[in-house]
C-alpha cells in the first residue's frame, strides 16, 4: 500500500527534479511505460480507442517500431536505476507496468478489420500529441527559456495536464458536436461557385487567405470573450494559469472550445477551402497554439509586428494593467495593431500572469463549473 501511495503521490508533486538520484530518468521511464501500456490498449480496441481520421494517416508498422523502442528504453532505464539503487520504487513501478504491457502482447498485438462508425475516445491522439509535444516543446523551452528557473513540473501542472487529457479523450464527441453545429447553422450559406473559385487559387495564396480569414474570426470571437461578461466567465478559465509554458494553452473550458471552433470553422466551411489547405491550417494553428504559450524567448526583430509570437501572446495572458483586453490575434499581430488593441509597453515580457484578482478555483472540475457558480 505504501508503494502505491508513493507512485500516486508522484503526480501531486511539483518543482524541479533533482539530478543524480535517478528521479529524472525514472520519471522519463515511468512516463514511457504508461504510454506503452495505453498503446497496447489502443492496439487491442482500435475501434473504440483510436480516431478514424488518424487511422487513415499513420503507419501501424511504424507505430509498432516506435512502441518497441519506447519499451526498450523504459526497460533499460528501469533496470539501470534498480541496479544503481536509485529511486527504486519509481523504477519498479515502471518495470511492473512494462511487464503488464508485454503480457498483453506489447507492440505485436494483431489488428484485424473493425468497423469505422463506433463511438470512440482519442487515446491514440493523446499518446501521439503528448509524446510529440513533450519532445518538441520541452526541448525548445530548455534551449531558449524565458524563465530559466521554471521547472517542467511547475505549480498547477496537474490541472493543465487534466485539461490536456480530457480535451484529447473527448476529441470524438467534440468533433461530432462541432460538425453538427456547423452544418446546422452554416449549411444554408454554402455557395458552390464561391468554393470552386477559392479552391482554384494557388496553394500558398489559399493558405495565407485561410489564415487571415480565420484570424479575423478569431479576433472577433476572442474580443467578445473579453468584453461580454457572461462569455468572460468561460474564457477566464483559460486566463487563470499563472505560469506560461507549452501545456498552459490546454487549460480551456469545454464549452468555449466548442463555441470557438464553430465560430471559426463555420465560415471556413462556407468558403470551401480545399482539404490540403485545411490540413495545413490545422497544423499551423495547432503549432502556434502551443508555441505561443511556451516558456520561450527568441529575438524576433520586426517579425513581431507581423505574426503572433510568444512575446506577443504572453502579454495577452498578463494581469498587468496595460495588458488587460489586449493582443487578441492568434496568427497575425498586425491585426491588433490595425484595430489599436496591441499592448504598448517598453517591457518585452509582462511581470504577472493570470486573471486580475486571482479568483479562479483550482482543479479541472471546479474550473468547468466556475461559469455557472461564480457570483460577483
Amino acid at each position: 500500500m505504501q508503494f502505491i501511495k508513493r507512485v500516486v503521490g508522484l503526480f501531486e508533486q511539483s518543482g524541479e527534479l533533482r539530478t543524480g538520484r535517478g528521479r529524472v530518468t525514472g520519471v522519463i521511464g515511468f512516463s514511457l511505460s504508461i504510454l506503452c501500456f495505453l498503446g497496447v490498449l489502443a492496439f487491442h480496441f482500435p475501434e473504440y480507442l483510436t480516431t478514424p481520421e488518424l487511422r487513415q494517416k499513420y503507419s501501424v508498422a511504424l507505430l509498432r517500431q516506435v512502441m518497441l523502442g519506447a519499451m526498450v528504453l523504459s526497460g533499460v532505464i528501469g533496470l539501470g536505476n534498480l541496479v544503481l539503487g536509485r529511486t527504486r520504487w519509481l523504477n519498479l513501478a515502471s518495470l511492473l507496468l512494462l511487464g503488464v504491457t508485454l503480457a498483453l502482447g506489447g507492440h505485436q498485438v494483431p489488428v484485424g478489420d473493425f468497423p469505422d462508425n463506433t463511438p470512440y475516445v482519442g487515446l491514440d491522439w493523446f499518446i501521439l500529441d503528448l509524446l510529440g509535444s513533450t519532445l518538441i516543446f520541452v526541448l525548445i523551452e530548455k534551449l531558449f527559456p524565458l524563465y530559466r528557473d521554471q521547472p517542467v513540473f511547475r505549480p498547477e501542472w496537474q490541472t493543465d495536464f487534466m485539461h490536456f487529457i480530457v480535451n484529447h479523450f473527448l476529441v470524438g464527441l467534440i468533433l461530432l458536436t462541432v460538425n453538427f453545429l456547423i452544418y446546422r447553422f452554416f449549411g444554408w450559406a454554402v455557395y458552390p461557385p464561391l468554393q470552386q473559385a477559392i479552391q482554384a487559387l494557388p496553394f500558398a495564396f489559399e493558405l495565407l487567405l485561410i489564415l487571415l480569414v480565420a484570424d479575423l474570426l478569431q479576433y472577433a470571437t476572442h474580443r467578445a470573450y473579453h468584453e461580454v461578461p457572461f462569455l468572460w466567465r468561460f474564457h477566464a478559465v483559460h486566463h487563470s494559469t499563472k505560469t506560461m509554458d507549452w501545456i498552459a494553452g490546454s487549460r480551456m473550458h469545454l464549452l468555449e472550445l466548442v463555441f470557438t471552433r464553430v465560430a471559426v470553422l463555420g465560415p471556413l466551411y462556407v468558403l470551401g477551402f480545399s482539404k490540403e489547405v485545411m490540413d495545413a491550417y490545422i497544423i499551423v494553428v495547432g503549432f502556434q497554439a502551443v508555441f505561443n504559450h511556451s516558456n520561450v524567448s527568441l529575438p524576433w526583430g520586426p517579425l513581431k509586428y507581423l505574426i503572433v509570437t510568444p512575446d506577443f501572446h504572453h502579454w495577452h495572458h498578463s494581469s498587468d494593467r496595460e495588458a488587460i483586453d489586449r493582443n487578441y490575434a492568434a496568427h497575425f499581430a498586425f491585426i491588433d495593431h490595425l484595430f489599436r488593441t496591441a499592448v504598448q509597453s517598453d517591457r518585452r515580457f509582462p511581470a504577472r500572469y493570470g486573471v486580475l484578482g486571482d479568483y479562479m478555483p483550482k482543479g479541472f472540475m471546479r474550473q468547468q463549473l466556475f461559469p455557472f457558480t461564480y457570483r460577483e
